[in-house]
């Protein structure tokens, strides 16, 4: 259950920037900017490749860790560029970016820049819960965008989902309770992560993909987020269904991006390891 307080609080301040941002860009614009972006890399399609799949988030600061190593030197960061390059070569399927600015420090610059470096889908990792985020996550290279089902209510749900699919994007639906997940599903989510923090107190609950993943209708495609460092959690998740595992810390922790997620990415792709394909 969440802290009402604390949820509100988030999302109020959510609110509050993305006025500050339409202010300056008007609705109108953004909208029609993002329609005539380039097509969306299809995410779908990568995470139904063989094996378990590996997103690998790249963020700069963590309310849980701190800065990542990668950031956390100052003048002398990596680029995202670079991440984004390390993380493409060491095979993962997708990029993930962190740009909630105001727990996390990232930007959608940061995604923008990204994406500019590889051909690997890109997911924007925000707090959405207004349509002129989702039509700016595009205008900045978003292929697939996160939804909090659990701080929507079923209508506003349902209509985030479809202003982002009417724009090419895929939808990943977070869910922490088998009661968001058939929420998720009633709304028409055809991806579901199962979030293993808690969203307002940042706690894990390393079960949770374990609890709500088997109940999940099988054409569905079911993610493990959180709590994935090593290959054998990879393989435990695979074993519970996951078609693919979302980490951070397991790559942002390494002064070596590369080779981080290529032992996250053998591993999803070892013989041994669960897959639906």
């Amino acid at each position: 259950m969440h802290t009402a307080g604390v949820v509100d609080g988030i999302v109020s301040a959510v609110l509050r920037d993305v006025e500050k941002r339409e202010a300056v860009v008007p609705f109108q614009e953004i909208k029609a900017r993002s329609r005539a972006m380039e097509p969306t890399r299809d995410a779908r399609a990568a995470l139904l490749r063989h094996g378990c799949g590996v997103i690998v988030e790249i963020k700069r600061n963590s309310p849980v860790f701190g800065p990542t190593a990668p950031f956390a030197h100052g003048e002398a960061e990596v680029p995202i560029e670079d991440i984004a390059r390390g993380i493409e070569a060491g095979g993962a399927h997708l990029i993930a970016c962190q740009t909630e600015r105001l727990r996390f420090d990232g930007s959608l610059t940061d995604m923008a820049n990204a994406r500019a470096a590889v051909d690997l889908p890109m997911v924007c990792r925000d707090v959405i819960v207004d349509p002129y985020q989702i039509h700016e996550a595009r205008c900045f290279g978003a292929d697939m965008i996160p939804l909090q089902v659990g701080i929507l209510d079923q209508h506003r749900l349902e209509a985030l989902i479809d202003r982002a699919e009417s724009l090419g994007m895929h939808v990943m639906a977070e869910v922490r309770t088998s009661e968001e997940a058939d929420r998720a599903l009633c709304a028409g989510a055809r991806v579901i992560a199962v979030n293993s923090w808690t969203f307002d107190t940042n706690s894990l609950n390393p079960a949770a993909f374990a609890e709500i993943a088997p109940g999940l209708p099988s054409e569905v495609i079911k993610i493990s987020l959180g709590g994935v460092r090593t290959a054998r959690d990879l393989i435990h998740a695979a074993s519970s269904g996951a078609d693919a595992v979302l980490a951070a810390e397991a790559v942002m922790s390494s002064d070596d991006v590369e080779a981080a997620t290529r032992r996250l990415a053998a591993a999803g792709q070892h013989p041994a390891c669960p897959s639906r394909n």
